[in-house]
């Protein structure tokens, strides 16, 4: 399922096949969170910029508008009209960021909705059997994302219980793809990695994970805290236990510079929601660095935000348009900065495949690593 095809020091180049088609790595996975783009972008503006990976969310689906509606309505693949590798999130992570109340039990977690305020439960199995509904090309196992920085004894007791509900996870995924009604009969499951903060228990939990031989790994519960350079220092100690033959993805990250280094310290997948959030306040990546498009200095500026970009907002629409636009709270303003960032990160993970494909990684990377974060 997984090719490496080429390596440069520990950045990696590969290809992964699915039933829905071949993703090159490394991705980016643009967050569909509800089965839609923040932002107004159909399955079909995803396709115009370089999707290769639409993300969509457990929890939120599960929700609303339920998962035995999307099921009835053929999946999310029919229901979206994407016809490309959909992952959907365990819903732990929103269980940790969203449930005010939440009782973490060996079972499951006990917990409100953020919506209604109803009771709610899910398990590794109910987790299962959600995205299973969803159709999902992969799937991530439940698992327990934790507040960084935790005490070291609850955080090795959540990263066991992890372990164990992937087992869990395992047996119901098994179970759900030989029924004859399940959408899609060859659903991935991932493997995540938590830990917290804490090398040791890190390495330990990827050590157990990687036994099961599972489609894919992901590092989990980091960039909810803790700095930058404790996150890049965990990916170096957990990355040599990760399976070589396996993509690794990790979760929530991040900026362009974060994917950079993750990149170049051997991660496959990424995902975030900061992109599209950031453009809608107005906050556009460019080969250049980071801009304000509310600021007044673009009030009459009549060239595209990168001169450099030939996304559908860059090759149509001003600055000066998209400011009016943002400012005056206009959807289309909204929709036009997104489609541009999003199409920023497809375009940066395509250089950095180009990079790697010709031998050139180690100076894109000493080259933009510093520019990307740079604010004009």
């Amino acid at each position: 399922m997984f090719t490496l095809q080429k390596k440069c020091g520990n950045a990696r180049r590969g290809e992964l096949t699915t039933v829905h088609g071949t993703v090159q790595t490394p991705a980016f996975m643009n967050v569909a969170t509800c089965g839609a783009i923040k932002g107004g972008l159909s399955a079909f503006d995803l396709k115009e910029i370089g999707t290769q990976v639409m993300l969509c969310n457990t929890y939120h689906l599960h929700l609303r508008p339920t998962d035995a509606v999307v099921k009835q309505l053929g999946g999310l693949h029919k229901m979206t009209k994407w016809d490309s590798v959909i992952l959907t999130d365990s819903g732990g992570f929103q269980v940790f960021s969203l449930a005010k109340l939440r009782n973490i039990k060996e079972e499951g977690v006990y917990f409100n909705s953020h919506i209604s305020g109803a009771k709610i439960f899910m398990g590794p199995e109910q987790s299962m059997q959600i995205q299973s509904n969803l159709g999902s090309t992969i799937a991530m196992a439940f698992d327990e994302c934790v507040a960084n920085p935790s005490e070291y004894s609850y955080t090795k007791e959540s990263a066991q219980r992890t372990t164990r509900w992937l087992v869990r996870c395992i047996d119901e995924m098994k179970r759900l793809n030989s029924l004859d009604d399940t959408i899609n009969k060859e659903q991935m499951l991932f493997g995540i990695n938590q830990g917290g903060i804490y090398n040791d228990l890190r390495i330990e939990h990827m050590k157990e994970i990687a036994e099961f031989d599972l489609p894919g790994y992901a590092i989990g519960g980091l960039a909810v805290g803790e700095p930058a350079e404790k996150m890049y220092e965990i990916i170096e100690d957990v990355e040599p236990f990760a399976p070589q033959n396996k993509p690794r993805y990790l979760m929530g990250v991040g900026t362009p510079v974060n994917i950079l280094e993750g990149v170049y310290r051997g991660v496959d997948l990424f995902d975030c929601v900061m992109p599209s959030r950031n453009a809608r306040h107005g906050h556009l990546f460019t080969w250049d660095g980071i801009i304000n498009i509310n600021n007044k200095k673009y009030e009459l500026d009549e060239s595209p935000i990168d001169k450099s970009c030939d996304c559908p907002t860059c090759k149509n629409f001003s600055r000066a348009y998209i400011h009016h636009l943002i400012k005056a709270d206009e959807m289309l303003g909204m929709r036009l900065a997104v489609r541009h960032n999003l199409h920023f990160y497809n375009e940066l993970m395509q250089k950095i495949r180009d990079s790697l494909d010709d031998g050139t990684f180690e100076s894109f990377y000493n080259k933009y690593k510093d520019i990307l974060c740079n604010r004009i």
